[in-house]
């Protein structure tokens, strides 16, 4: 039986702490980092990491909120924004193409990147 994507992550709120880590790219993920990724948005995460693990001023940061926006505008655009602990835009960037289906946020605490229902 082949798998369907779950794009609009219905399952979301079940996951509350995490049983496993994961490495992506020397960032640790929770299981429901990991469920995000499955259903389609791994597009997101790894971005979402690679400008953490790419940018010193970000990597520094002991807290952040990683962002998707999907926009209101023009349909299939989104916008990823990655926010310091105190709300602050360390970075911002845009996707002229998503097949993403709802906004999302993660949070990237010390090394860990998890929902926010796993915080």
């Amino acid at each position: 039986m082949q798998k369907t994507e779950d794009r609009d992550l219905k399952a979301l709120g079940q996951f509350i702490g995490t049983q496993n880590y994961y490495n992506v790219f020397g960032v640790k993920v929770t299981d429901g980092v990991k469920y995000v990724m499955e259903n389609g948005y791994a597009w997101f995460v790894t971005d979402s990491i690679a400008v953490i693990r790419c940018k010193p001023k970000i990597r520094r940061e002991p807290f952040l909120t990683v962002e998707l926006h999907l926009s209101k505008e023009a349909e299939h655009e989104a916008d990823m924004i990655i926010k310091d602990g105190n709300n602050h835009v360390l970075h911002r960037q845009h996707y002229t193409y998503t097949d993403a289906k709802r906004d999302l946020k993660l949070y990237c605490s010390n090394g860990v990147m998890m929902v926010p229902s796993e915080y």
